[in-house]
């Protein structure tokens, strides 16, 4: 089969395709035809070095396709399942303990950037009905990231306000689930013509961050002064300032991204003036992934991908995410 594999210290001119042997499954295990990868910011830092993996590490997070062959005592799928990869495979439910977070496809293990992969049937689920295998693939970490900080975490509710930032994968899931359980949704983009596009997806209002530094009292104002319910926070350091100034009294805020810096002042004085609930998020656990499907098979959303690039051209995916120039998912073909 064709595999990409990085080699140390990491760089995308260490990114090399080779041809391995699939491994036939074992007790408890399926072996996967992948056809789909999405590019995550993860992925990014693990292929540039940032987050270290080991020489020859197989990489890409997210992965999707069918089951070819099934192994002794798998009860959960069958050979000709579509399925999707698990971003955390050993946590299936409730609070995290470090043991379930261990493991991260194409970071502590080897990953979904080639054509099979053998691996315990409980690192899968179905994929949503009717969904290509590009679209499966944008779920595992983007999709779930998004259903955890607003569903599970953010307990959303009709009728409340999500600030959203940018246009990369999280940002747009959350948008799509927030409008489907009936919210209103604040998004916020440097580019006129991204935010033209989140329009037309469903925000209700959009601010140019870079027209308006204070974007935070922006979003106040469009709230009639009571702030948002929900900021999704993809900038970190450089932007949670003004995710602070748009919460409501009481508001939650999900801090996800490290996108504008990974370390900041904290605002003590007016986390506690609002009594602000903060949250980090690292995608999600089995059972809210198939929480999440059952949602999408009922309401129908489908993921916004931005553009399809083969394999073998995977480090000149890596370049247009690097670029910023992308609306949504940017999907590796198999």
């Amino acid at each position: 089969m064709k595999a990409v594999k990085l080699a140390k210290p990491g760089g995308l001119n260490n990114l090399t395709i080779t041809q391995l042997a699939p491994r036939q499954p074992g007790r408890g295990e399926v072996l996967v035809r992948i056809r789909a990868s999405s590019l995550n910011y993860h992925d990014y830092l693990v292929v540039q070095g940032a987050i270290p993996a080991t020489d020859g590490r197989i990489p890409m997070s997210d992965g999707a396709g069918e089951v070819v062959e099934v192994g002794d005592d798998v009860h959960t799928l069958a050979k000709g399942d579509k399925v999707l990869s698990l971003f955390f495979p050993n946590w299936a439910g409730g609070p995290a303990s470090p043991n379930d977070l261990r493991v991260v496809p194409g970071d502590s293990a080897d990953g979904f950037a080639c054509e099979y992969v053998t691996a315990p049937a409980q690192a899968f689920t179905r994929a949503p009905t009717g969904y290509s295998d590009a679209e499966a693939a944008t779920l595992t970490c983007a999709g779930l990231t998004a259903w955890r900080a607003l569903v599970t975490d953010g307990e959303l509710r009709a009728g409340e306000v999500v600030l959203v930032q940018g246009t990369g994968g999280v940002s747009i899931f959350a948008l799509q689930f927030a409008k489907a359980f009936g919210a209103t949704v604040i998004a916020t983009s440097s580019s006129d013509e991204k935010l033209a596009r989140l329009q037309a997806l469903g925000a209700d209002h959009v601010i140019n961050y870079k027209a308006d530094p204070k974007w935070g009292q922006a979003a106040i104002d469009l709230t009639d002064g009571r702030g948002v319910d929900h900021v999704i926070e993809i900038g970190g350091g450089g932007t949670i300032g003004q995710s602070v100034a748009a919460a409501r009294l009481g508001g939650h805020i999900a801090i996800i991204g490290v996108l504008a810096g990974y370390s900041m002042e904290m605002p003590v004085v007016a986390f506690i003036g609002k009594q602000l609930r903060v949250m980090g998020v690292s995608v999600g656990n089995r059972h809210e992934q198939q929480e999440m499907i059952r949602a999408i098979n009922a309401n129908g959303l489908r993921p916004v991908i931005d553009s399809h690039f083969p394999l073998d051209q995977i480090a000149d995916a890596f370049r247009h995410q690097e670029s910023g120039r992308h609306f949504g998912k940017i999907c590796l073909d198999i």
